[in-house]
């Protein structure tokens, strides 16, 4: 079978949205699929980029803005407008949304005819500020409908989100057209080890230090991460323990680190936080292997999975997630890890100090993450479900 993969965000090195669309590729390609990925031209080298096991093709936008790209190209990608000597078409068409400027065209294209049939995995709604969240609001009203009844099938990464998000009329009115596929980790390279030495020596740390780690984007588009919160939480727990030896590891870079620095400054934990910066995907499960719990502090319902929660369960760490819609789908409370009220500083510190004094809840919450994600979350099994999704179309 033949699969076209449409995604914004695809870097060479797996994450956010372009993490799901890689794996689903890879998987797929295993599965003896051939599957062709569009996506906006980077600027990292192609040649890093899918195990030379499913293609590529980078299309220059017409025009970008911020994480949306316009790729008129798409419209004739397949036939009858692909150009004779090119891939007679694909059977199944898998669009990723977000994709401003490239699900249109999609639509588009099976609106005057498209014989592929077409899938759309619905990650998040898409929130904003100002003129730009105006600008989403009339988009999620006319346009967004319209997209997501041209499918023949959409993906949910929960129903839990799906029933309390922008498409929740569509799901009440098509239930059958909605399937749920969770995201995924890959447990080979995210697994229990030690405290790597030479990465508590890096940044002045010892074994016995209590680590909090985060990991996420730090730029504006992902405001919604709660870094701010996780920071002034982090105060109340620092300022108020008996044990000295509790620090922050923030692992990201963006356009609001500088102010996060600051923030640390004026609250007093500048010494105990440590800005890692970015951390590439060969170094990051060190990093989580470091942290004796994780904190996934986001604040609306851009955030809507929390792939970083899995990354964590698969290292056997504790987590603790504010409860939002879909991400408390993933943090099974009391049992994988604590949900914490959101934007509430104050529960969100009661919640750390809980697991940092109770080292056997710790150690009993870290495993179960673990063994839950070898039965539902590896890409492995997130394959085998789309296969099915598939050959059923």
């Amino acid at each position: 079978m033949k699969i076209a993969q449409i995604v914004c965000t695809f870097p060479p090195y797996p994450g956010g949205i372009g993490n799901v669309a890689y794996y689903n590729s890879l998987e797929l390609a295993h599965l003896s699929h051939r599957v062709v990925v569009f996506t906006p031209k980077h600027e990292r080298d192609p040649a890093m980029v899918g195990e030379n096991i499913f293609q590529i093709k980078y299309l220059k936008p017409l025009f970008r803005y911020g994480n949306a790209a316009f790729l008129p190209q798409l419209f004739w990608q397949s036939p009858p407008f692909a150009k004779a000597t090119e891939d007679k078409g694909f059977d199944i068409i898998h669009l990723h949304y977000p994709f401003f400027g490239g699900a249109e065209i999609i639509w588009l294209r099976k609106l005057i005819g498209l014989k592929a049939k077409l899938i759309i995995t619905y990650h998040m709604d898409v929130v904003g500020n100002g003129w730009l969240g105006w600008i989403f609001r009339l988009h999620n009203k006319f346009i967004l409908p319209l997209i997501i009844k041209a499918a023949d099938k959409v993906i949910v990464t929960s129903f839990n989100y799906a029933e309390h998000s922008d498409i929740a009329g569509l799901v009440r009115e098509n239930r059958e057209k909605f399937v749920e596929i969770p995201c995924g980790v890959s447990p080979n390279n995210f697994y229990p080890r030690e405290k790597d030495k030479n990465l508590l020596a890096k940044h002045n740390l010892i074994i016995d230090d209590k680590i909090i780690l985060f990991v996420g984007n730090l730029d504006r588009a992902h405001y919604f991460k709660g870094v701010g919160y996780l920071l002034r939480a982090f105060a109340l727990v620092a300022n108020n323990t008996k044990d000295k030896g509790v620090k922050l590891i923030i692992i990201g870079q963006g356009d609001l680190l500088s102010e996060y620095r600051i923030l640390s400054e004026k609250l007093g934990i500048a010494d105990k936080v440590i800005f890692a910066g970015y951390i590439s995907d060969e170094d990051l499960p060190q990093y989580y292997n470091l942290a004796d719990l994780f904190v996934l502090p986001s604040i609306d319902k851009s955030e809507a999975f929390g792939l970083v929660l899995l990354e964590a369960m698969a290292s056997g760490k504790p987590t603790i997630a504010s409860d939002l819609v879909g991400v408390r789908s993933v943090v099974k409370e009391g049992k994988t890890g604590l949900l914490a009220e959101v934007k509430n500083e104050n529960d969100l510190a009661d919640k750390i100090n809980k697991l940092l004094a109770n080292d056997e809840l710790r150690r009993k919450m870290g495993e179960a993450g673990r063994q839950l994600v070898e039965e539902k979350y590896t890409w492995e099994e997130i394959g085998k479900q789309l296969d099915i999704i598939y050959k059923g179309l």
